[in-house]
């Protein structure tokens, strides 16, 4: 993709990656992602991050459409020292010999660990801090834990644009720049995903930060991330940043996720039999086989949902290895507000549904009474699954109302 002029002298010069197919850990399915920097000419000309760095030279060639091949960049601002941001940044110092490198306190310490570099002309800049281009000024502010210690966000005032780096991403390789080229739903649905997946361990650092930068009361009037569209106009930007409030909220909806894996469908049965007691009082269900589900998918389900249901059979007097990989992965991404119960089979020793229910406890859920069957279920016993689904249904109205 070529380069994109987002506002006069301040161009897009990212690169798309149409073939990621994980991203943290996380499935990101055919949809691949983008590495976004950005690049300001004026009297001193600044680059915005950098790339990963298998798209070093996809990145010169975006520069040199804007600078001509010998172009000069004086200033680099490196927002965050993950390597999809800040891969690139020992070979253009090397080839662009900046003259000031910015970063944030925590970035300083990053940008030794990664880089080892001795000479780089690196200045701390925390928040608070800025710096004159010529016509343009840039201020910076320190958003740590979104999602790492380093982040930063920088704001140009004069053109009413903050940079935000991972902040506000989404994983989608488009050909379009802009939020309102595509449509809202599947963008919506994209940042559920990224935000579920990556951001929600940090979701109280989230509503602090949204909170100083309101305080702040920065005039914005485009958010750039480092993945993904970009959102342009004040409406697009308040809805971006309401949505992030709303995700770090965590207010859960009418909603139950059952998660199971199965040896010869005894649980599976146990988990139909739960889905029809939440739906038959009106509670929406998703049934997810650990088999046929990555544990990301799982993830962005559970993120706005009230109840989540974990299944397994006993397996070597302990859980199906996918159902123990789902639940650390939860567990590391803190679900906040929910709801949990335990079913599961067994053939001798039965310690199933305890490490399955202790996990849950562990994550701080209100827990429902678990069942547990010996071999195959019986009718009376899927009856006590069903009954179990209205219970969940029944503490979800009440956590709700």
């Amino acid at each position: 993709m070529r380069p994109v002029e987002i506002k006069e002298g301040i161009f897009w010069t990212g690169v798309v990656d149409w073939n990621r197919r994980n991203f943290h850990g996380y499935s990101i399915s055919h949809k691949g992602t983008t590495y976004n920097n950005f690049l300001i000419k004026d009297e001193k000309v600044a680059l915005i991050d950098t790339v990963a760095e298998e798209f070093w030279g996809a990145m010169q060639c975006n520069l040199a459409h804007v600078l001509g091949p010998e172009g000069k960049i004086d200033y680099f601002i490196i927002n965050h020292l993950e390597p999809d941001h800040a891969g690139c940044l020992a070979l253009a110092v090397e080839k662009y010999q900046p003259e000031k490198i910015y970063t944030s306190p925590m970035g300083q310490k990053a940008m030794q660990a990664h880089f080892h570099y001795k000479d780089w002309p690196v200045e701390v800049v925390p928040t608070g801090s800025e710096i004159s281009l010529g016509k343009r000024t840039l201020q910076f502010v320190e958003t740590r834990m979104l999602h790492w210690p380093d982040a930063m966000l920088t704001y140009c005032p004069e053109d009413k644009i903050a940079f935000t780096n991972d902040a506000f991403g989404q994983n989608w390789a488009t050909s379009e720049r802009f939020a309102d080229q595509v449509d809202r739903t599947f963008l919506e649905d994209l940042m559920k995903t990224y935000y579920a997946n990556i951001v929600l361990p940090y979701s109280p650092v989230v509503l602090k930060t949204l909170k100083a930068l309101e305080e702040m009361n920065l005039d914005i009037d485009m958010i750039c991330p480092d993945h993904g569209l970009m959102f342009r106009g004040k409406e697009e930007c308040k809805w971006v940043l309401d949505k992030y409030v709303e995700f770090a909220e965590q207010k859960p909806k009418k909603k139950a996720v059952i998660v199971f894996d199965t040896m010869w469908h005894s649980t599976e049965n146990m988990a139909n039999a739960v889905a029809s007691g939440l739906a038959d009082e009106g509670i929406s269900v998703r049934v997810m086989s650990m088999k046929s589900n990555h544990h990301s998918e799982v993830m962005t389900e559970i993120f706005d949902a009230a109840a989540v249901i974990v299944g397994s059979p006993t397996h070597n007097n302990g859980i199906l290895p996918l159902m123990a990989d789902m639940l650390t992965y939860m567990k590391g991404l803190r679900p906040q507000n929910k709801i949990g119960a335990a079913i599961g089979s067994f053939g001798w020793s039965g310690e199933c549904v305890k490490v399955l229910t202790q996990a849950l406890e562990e994550m701080g859920m209100d827990i429902v009474d678990p069942i547990k069957v010996k071999h195959v279920p019986t009718h009376d016993t899927l009856v006590q699954c069903y009954q179990q689904g209205k219970d969940i249904a029944a503490a979800i109205k009440a956590k709700l109302d």
